[in-house]
């Protein structure tokens, strides 16, 4: 998957959509609205950075060596 491609873009808005809610609807807190907002952005912003280190190794043909 392409990084900021369609797909990407996609599953970052569900993804940014379901920790929102999980976290809004779950707490009680005052602050409830900054702390789903901070954890939706979180997951959305560690799913690019793992999109990005998947695809960073995605195509490399020179595998490490001794890597055993």
């Amino acid at each position: 998957m392409k990084l900021l491609g369609k797909n990407h873009i996609i599953i970052s808005v569900i993804t940014f959509v379901i920790l929102f809610l999980m976290n809004y609807i779950g707490n009680d807190l005052p602050d409830k609205l900054e702390r789903a907002l901070m954890i939706a952005f979180a997951g959305v912003i560690g799913l690019s950075l793992g999109l990005f280190i998947l695809n960073k190794g995605k195509n490399d043909n020179s595998p490490p060596q001794n890597f055993d």
